[in-house]
């Protein structure tokens, strides 16, 4: 297995009604969350309210261990851990794209976070149709199964 060391710096912290991974719901959610940008970062989000959504990526702090193999909810098949969004990754990053609701100084407000509370937030990137859209994608075997009401 080959290692790298990583320096990552945690520019703020996820505060969410989600205590457990098993409160978050699969699907997006409607709930706001906050995320506490470090004073020390704060300036970098100098235009963001000008963004009706966000790409945040944090650390899944609460993950153990892994699987390269996982059975999801929406079939009896196990797939490959990197077809799934199974939080319990050799890396255990995340990647939510969530609207923005407001930014009061360094605190935005969102909707559609899938993080559990406290969970460390590691960068922040603007969503932007021009680049972000993808109308060809193809959703491998998720293309099969039914993800209504889920």
């Amino acid at each position: 297995m080959k290692t790298l060391p990583v320096n990552l710096k945690i520019i703020g912290i996820i505060h969410s009604p989600y205590k457990l991974t098993s409160d978050v719901p699969r699907r997006c959610n409607k709930e706001i969350s906050e995320i506490e940008i470090y004073e020390e970062y704060k300036q970098g989000l100098k235009d963001i309210e000008d963004f009706s959504h966000i790409h945040v990526f944090y650390w899944l702090h609460k993950s153990k261990g892994y699987s390269l193999y996982v059975n999801t909810p929406w079939d009896d098949i196990p797939h490959g851990l990197f077809t799934t969004r199974s939080p319990h990754r050799p890396n255990p990053i995340a990647h939510s794209t969530v609207k923005l609701v407001e930014r009061k100084d360094n605190i935005l407000k969102v909707k559609g976070l899938d993080a559990i509370d406290g969970a460390p937030v590691l960068d922040i990137k603007p969503y932007v149709k021009k680049f972000d859209i993808r109308e060809q994608a193809v959703s491998g075997w998720l293309e099969k199964t039914d993800l209504k009401g889920d």
